[in-house]
């Protein structure tokens, strides 16, 4: 398995279709892993520590079916390999207290999904710039 340059956890397929090709056009270098829920997250994350393929990024949906997203960052945070991963809550919901949790657990930050393609484009470019050009990163 190659490492991941952003691994993402969402369970609307049509939302990874347009993540896949936000990403594809923003950095056709970039991989892109995903995770339909949040039981197969945790499957990949514990086969990313077995085969030392840590991603470099995590988004991670709140909202998720049977895990949630705030349950999948407790476990990233508890995974000694991934405590300096960045992981991003991106969530349709705009909630205050969502956010609080989101920090509260250990993400990094905090982004409400777009609302149309031109819009996620521009904040997957915003992503890729910061976290993986202007950001130092801890190995």
């Amino acid at each position: 398995m190659k490492t991941p340059d952003i691994f993402y956890v969402e369970d609307d397929p049509d939302y990874v279709f347009f993540m896949e090709n936000a990403v594809q056009e923003v950095g056709d270098n970039l991989i892109l892993t995903v995770a339909a829920d949040g039981q197969e997250a945790i499957r990949s994350l514990r086969k990313f520590v077995e085969e030392h393929t840590i991603p470099k990024l995590i988004l991670l949906d709140l909202n998720l079916p049977n895990i949630s997203g705030l349950d999948i960052l407790r476990f990233i945070r508890e995974i000694p390999a991934m405590k300096t991963v960045p992981v991003l809550l991106f969530s349709t919901s705009d909630s205050p207290k969502d956010v609080r949790a989101s920090i509260e657990f250990g993400a990094n930050a905090y982004v409400t999904k777009p609302d149309g393609y031109d819009k996620l484009l521009q904040c997957v470019d915003s992503v890729q710039k910061f976290w993986f050009n202007h950001h130092l990163h801890v190995n």
